[in-house]
């Protein structure tokens, strides 16, 4: 049997061909993946588009200072809330004079980092200290030898030497009898990256821990969660791989919320790919002997939706290139390189894995071992069977109409709390779901402090203008001074020289709000003062940390206009082309659509009387849509397909029954997956997160149990064949 063993050893290399290749893509792939966190950029300001206001004066903005900075403030305050004594601003001014030749990680001092003169700065009340540093920023985010970054270096040593030398942390105040706090734009850089430092870690462990005991549960086997884990972590080492590269060349730009989101796409969706590939293979095992054959029949089954089903997310994602913020532009590549990852680990690694055992590759499914019986096995009949699928499929087959109306009724009262969702941005402050020193120390500089003196707004003007705009803005509410910028290095707020700076015949004026300048405050503040300014000065440019919130939130609620009509879209073509069906496509879209906005609305209603969440970024509910309809819509594809290949066999309305009852178990084990990876997001102590991660966990949900348990099968089961209209399938006799 020349063919046969020639075949045998096709099949044999084939395996160590793709076995190889996914343990060299996972060597080194894995430690991409750990270096991730060292090509991020967490800073909002280098995500707005070059044409927006807040980036155009930053721009400007430069050519008034030899060096940017980024302001570290240590803020001390008496423990019993009496005015600061001589000794303590004697021991503070000692300690913050010798910082900068206190020894840096990797060589030299501080000192090589630093800009300025350090300014020890006491409060008006009498009540504080405030030291301000002036970091380089073009160095500040420079990696140190240990993989640590200047800005994160250098107030881990600040928090370490206040801690160490005068006993002063947030909770004690050693003898000195000071409490300290590290705050400012580094303080909060820091505070940022250690909790994004859980996503390395922490979250895919929870992740993949959750997953392998519903994987468990599912297959009630020890071997196959172990094999579809397997291919998840190698599909995000391939992820990783891809993503590293371009971000490391400056291809994309990579933030924490991308790194976090990926993890849990790529594991959610290699599991859910998965889950489908091995529940038609067990299908195809009791109908066959030979477990190649059983995976060749069901790989060609599991091909088209799956691909599909990438394919839409895919599509879907990559429609945030249209945004006009860089950090939701590279989420799209990065989104759309992690479910390809998935894609190609779960119709190559996986097979390969479930096969390696050749002949005896049923051990996978030990002890429920799937074995062919004589004859095969035909369809199961809707009319037989006592499994709970079998009977919700009879029951939506017998009140289709009733069933479909009272879902979508449903649904849509959920959708009718859409409106009370607070979406307009949050302070920055309110992005820690913890307490962090970054947000407990700036409560303390407001309470002592002039609030937005630290960080002002700017306003580049012309200078024969300059006097008008400073009357203009004095004007607006909110705003505490202005200050011509006179070139000075301001180791503190208010120093100054007597002459403004002058750089090609135009001024820069420093504006202090009232409130902190990464407060939503401030933010409609400095909307104001644009208002005030432009209508005397048209030219002039208002900028600033507050403007730059400004400008993000502008630009979430522009993205929202423009790419969710695109992604609608463009899913909708994908559908007609899979389904070769115009009202079956728009059937799909449709009840996506009323099931995201149903968990965008009860989400509302648990942010703001459940959880009290102070509001969220325009970019959650973009985020959530373009998640919940791309990934909502997979679990109907994977529906509807078998529904059309059994439809072909029987006619739409059996079609539909068989189809749910053969499929409502894996689908739901896989929305239940999907759900529990995004839920993972919420241990990451950020505010943007944890709604991501409600919101779309909910919303799958939602989907698998609701929309395609229910509202989709019934609603193809009453329109019958004219589902598949204009295909041929529609014109046939069900």
């Amino acid at each position: 049997m020349p063919s046969t063993r020639r075949s045998v050893i096709v099949r044999a290399l084939a395996l160590v061909l793709v076995l190889a290749a996914w343990l060299a893509i996972g060597s080194v792939g894995g430690m991409a993946q750990g270096k991730l966190s060292q090509v991020q950029t967490n800073d909002a300001g280098a995500f707005l588009p070059s044409s927006a206001e807040s980036t155009r004066a930053a721009e400007a903005s430069r050519a008034f200072v030899e060096t940017p900075t980024l302001p570290a403030l240590i803020v001390l305050a008496p423990a019993d809330d009496s005015a600061v004594t001589e000794a303590q601003t004697a021991a503070v001014t000692q300690f913050a004079q010798a910082v900068p030749d206190r020894a840096a990680p990797g060589g030299g001092t501080w000192s090589q980092y630093l800009v300025g003169e350090v300014a020890v700065v006491p409060s008006e009340d009498g009540q504080a200290l405030l030291v301000a540093y002036s970091l380089d920023a073009d160095a500040a985010e420079t990696l140190l030898p240990d993989e640590e970054s200047v800005t994160e270096a250098f107030v881990a040593d600040l928090r370490a030497g206040l801690a160490d030398e005068l006993g002063a942390t947030a909770t004690t105040a050693g003898e000195l009898g000071l409490n300290a706090w590290v705050t400012g734009p580094a303080g909060f850089v820091a505070d940022l990256v250690t909790a994004f430092a859980g996503i390395d870690g922490v979250l895919l462990l929870v992740a993949l821990g959750a997953v392998f005991l519903i994987l468990v549960l599912v297959y009630r086997s020890p071997l196959l969660p172990v094999a579809v884990l397997l291919t998840a972590v190698f599909a995000l080492s391939l992820a990783g791989l891809v993503v590293y590269h371009l971000a490391d060349a400056g291809t994309i730009k990579l933030n924490g919320q991308a790194q976090g989101i990926l993890s849990i796409l790529v594991v959610g969706a290699s599991v859910d790919y998965a889950l489908l590939l091995v529940a038609r293979y067990r299908e195809e095992l009791r109908e066959v002997e030979d477990p190649f054959a059983a995976m060749k029949r069901a790989w060609r089954a599991c091909l088209e939706p799956i691909a599909a089903s990438a394919g839409t997310v895919i599509a879907g994602v990559l429609c945030l290139l249209l945004s006009d913020l860089g950090s939701n532009r590279s989420l799209g590549p990065v989104a759309a390189i992690g479910i390809a990852s998935a894609l190609l680990g779960a119709l190559t690694l996986l097979p390969a894995l479930l096969l390696v055992a050749g002949k005896r590759s049923r051990v996978f499914f030990w002890p429920r071992t799937p074995r062919p019986v004589e004859g095969g096995v035909e369809h199961p009949d809707p009319a037989e069977g006592t499994g709970v699928w079998a009977r919700l499929a009879r029951f939506v087959g017998a009140h289709a109409r009733v069933v479909w109306i009272a879902t979508a009724v449903l649904l849509a009262i959920g959708a009718a709390f859409v409106p009370t969702l607070n979406a307009s941005g949050t302070s920055q402050a309110d992005v820690f779901r913890t307490d962090v020193d970054a947000v407990a120390g700036e409560e303390v500089l407001s309470a002592h402090f002039p609030a937005g003196s630290v960080q002002p707004a700017i306003v580049i003007v012309a200078q024969d203008q300059a006097d008008e705009v400073t009357a203009a803005a004095q004007a607006v509410d909110g705003v505490a001074s202005v200050a011509p910028y006179t070139g000075s290095a301001t180791g503190a707020p208010g120093a100054a020289d007597a002459e403004p700076k002058v750089v090609d015949g135009k001024v820069r004026l420093d504006v202090a709000t009232t409130a902190v300048s990464d407060s939503q405050e401030a933010v409609r503040t400095v909307e104001a003062l644009r208002t005030a300014v432009h209508e005397v000065a048209p030219g002039a440019l208002v900028g600033g940390t507050a403007a730059e919130s400004l400008d993000t939130q502008a630009a979430g609620e522009h993205d929202i206009r423009v790419i969710v009509p695109v992604v609608l879209l463009v899913i909708g073509l994908i559908l007609m082309l899979l389904l070769r069906s115009v009202v079956a496509a728009l059937l799909l879209l449709v009840a996506n659509v009323l099931s995201f906005a149903a968990a965008l609305g009860v989400s509302a209603v648990v942010f703001n009387h459940v959880l009290d969440y102070p509001g969220a970024d325009p970019t959650v509910p973009l985020f959530s849509f373009v998640f919940l309809v791309a990934l909502g819509v997979d679990y109907s594809i994977f529906l509807m397909t078998r529904v059309r290949e059994e439809s072909v066999v029987s006619g739409t309305r059996v079609g539909v029954v068989r189809a749910l009852t053969v499929t409502g178990g894996v689908i739901t084990s896989a929305g239940i997956v999907l759900a529990t990876t995004f839920a993972a997001l919420g241990i990451i102590p950020l505010l943007f997160l944890a709604q991501i991660a409600f919101i779309v966990a909910f919303g799958v949900l939602l989907d698998t149990l609701v929309v395609r348990s229910l509202l989709v099968p019934a609603l193809v089961h009453d329109l019958d064949r004219r589902t598949w209209w204009p295909s041929a399938l529609g014109r046939a006799r069900s």
